[in-house]
């Protein structure tokens, strides 16, 4: 809605940038918290979460800038993360690349590992939603309204009950009722979040609270889809790519816990 958070002596800072690292601050504060309760060496996952978080970013960049080469006309495009556009499944192969990584490199126990950033990662991308909304990528389809098309967060009697238009300088069409996809997925991770806290104080196993946060994405990634108007359905089945990711994740999933479940049982009649 904002893409530029304020100017100063000429040098633009944008909000996109500033709420991303903020939600890296608040995902490497939680993480370390939670490995000091569970006794893990704090140093060690500290590399860990940077080497993910570096691979995490990389892989986003590649991957949105694959899928959506008109955005980009220069090196500089490539480049400039700060004016938006990120691809959250290409940024969590990238993360779940660079987390393996260090796990191996440092010995640390892997779903253990898996339940803790998870729980970091999921408030961490609610707060990379505000971004989104802030530059204007991500962004729904047109919203059917005849209402207002100023600048701003519009409420409506048609579900989700508002909309968004952005204005020039984003990176969705101006003036234009979109419906706030970003904002969606924000309500939607943040519920997430609280529950995945719920669940990692409570879990019965290793890796139960890693299966709960891909099906519980899986689910909210698939829904948000019908809505976001910049991942083109994929001829003769009528889901994006997105969406097949989604569903593959649920299934996932299911497979996993139940693995864990039976794993978990063995152990303790062992």
């Amino acid at each position: 809605m904002y893409p530029v958070l304020i100017e100063i002596f000429g040098i633009k800072i944008y909000t996109y940038g500033v709420l991303v690292a903020l939600g890296a601050l608040i995902a490497y504060w939680l993480v370390l918290r939670f490995a000091k309760k569970e006794g893990i060496n704090p140093n060690h996952v500290e590399n860990t979460l940077l080497l993910a978080l570096l691979l995490g970013i990389l892989g986003g960049r590649l991957s949105y800038v694959i899928e959506h080469p008109e955005h980009v006309q220069s090196l500089t495009d490539i480049l400039s993360i700060w004016n938006g556009g990120m691809d959250f499944f290409g940024g969590l192969a990238g993360g779940v690349v660079g987390a393996i990584i260090g796990i191996i490199k440092y010995r640390l126990p892997f779903w253990k590992t898996a339940d803790m950033a998870v729980v970091a990662l999921s408030i961490a991308h609610a707060i990379g939603r505000l971004g989104c909304t802030s530059a204007g990528c991500c962004y729904g389809k047109p919203f059917p309204v005849d209402g207002s098309v100023l600048p701003g967060i519009h409420f409506s009697d048609k579900f989700p009950f508002f909309y968004v238009v952005f204005p020039p300088g984003a990176v969705a069409p101006p003036y234009m009722p979109l419906y706030p996809t970003q904002l969606m997925e924000f309500m939607g991770l943040m519920a997430i979040f609280l529950v995945l806290l719920f669940a990692y104080r409570r879990k019965p196993f290793d890796g139960f609270v890693f299966s709960l946060y891909m099906l519980l994405y899986g689910v909210l990634r698939f829904f948000l889809e019908f809505f976001r108007g910049v991942t083109p359905p994929i001829s003769g089945i009528g889901l994006t790519w997105n969406q097949v990711v989604a569903l593959l994740m649920i299934a996932t999933s299911i497979a996993l816990a139940l693995w864990l479940y039976r794993e978990a049982r063995h152990e303790k009649v062992a």
